[in-house]
């Protein structure tokens, strides 16, 4: 160590095998792709991995939740959803791939051409976006930017994009300016999905992301919430809407069997594809 370098700078030891030299930039871009790949990991480990100190990986695991990408636990980090934290939307955009294109495809056979819908900022519905383009026309609305960039230049498909203050976590637009948006429209369908659902209520962890989903579910004729089967069973901080609220739960073939009775016993419609 020279006298210009000091414990926890961020020095790499470059003279092993395919290691490059760390700038914190390039590093806690890796660390984010690792832990949105693997789920979570140990402070240790990604000091060794990143040949840094351990207080190196902290500050960059500090700035990684101070954007949003991962949560803190006792020695490591996740992308994995909790109680009170939703996963970023790369982790997201990974999870449950299968899944999501079983329940698009199911969503699908609901719309007809000439429909108004709405889709809500999650991958799931994304998923169903992708779908889109064959039952035009088509009215979409969305807060959600990844959806957006999707359907921009659609033939046939009338984009209306609901504003609102930019979310980077979730790459989608919130607040009150998204709400008054959405409380201005009334539209045929609406397609939505959330973190947790537990007995007869959906959940969710953040509470500008229930406020947004209540208003569109008071603006839509018809509501679906496409739920897969990691997310039945949960609960997340804030209560949502009761499931008596939407007019069916579609989710996917893993989903257990006690939650699919919870369901029945609450006279909840549900499809399980």
């Amino acid at each position: 160590m020279t006298t210009e370098q000091r414990p926890g700078d961020d020095v790499a030891d470059t003279s092993a095998p395919g290691v490059r030299r760390n700038r914190p930039g390039q590093r806690q871009s890796e660390i984010a792709e690792y832990v949105v790949q693997h789920g979570s990991i140990s402070a240790n480990e990604l000091a060794e991995m990143f040949h840094v100190s351990q207080m190196t990986v902290h500050r960059d695991l500090d700035e990684l939740e101070r954007r949003g990408v991962v949560r803190r636990y006792r020695g490591g980090v996740s992308a994995q959803a909790s109680s009170v934290f939703e996963s970023n939307v790369a982790y997201r955009l990974r999870a449950g791939r299968d899944a999501k294109a079983a329940m698009a495809r199911h969503a699908r056979t609901l719309i007809e051409p000439g429909m108004a819908v709405m889709l809500d900022d999650s991958t799931t519905t994304l998923e169903l976006a992708r779908l889109l383009e064959d039952l035009t026309p088509l009215t979409v609305i969305t807060n959600f930017l990844e959806t957006i960039k999707l359907l921009t230049g659609v033939r046939g498909i009338r984009l209306i994009a609901l504003g609102g203050e930019y979310a980077p976590t979730h790459d989608s637009f919130l607040g009150v300016p998204c709400i008054e948006a959405i409380e201005a429209l009334r539209v045929d369908m609406l397609f939505a999905s959330t973190s947790a659902v537990s007995g007869n209520y959906a959940y969710h962890q953040e509470q500008e992301i229930v406020l947004v989903k209540r208003a569109m579910i008071a603006a839509a004729r018809r509501s679906v919430l496409m739920v897969d089967h990691t997310k039945l069973g949960k609960a997340a901080l804030h209560r949502l809407a009761p499931l008596s609220d939407v007019d069916l739960v579609v989710t996917d073939t893993k989903a257990p069997e006690d939650a699919l009775l919870e369901m029945r016993e609450n006279a909840v419609a549900y499809v399980a594809v």
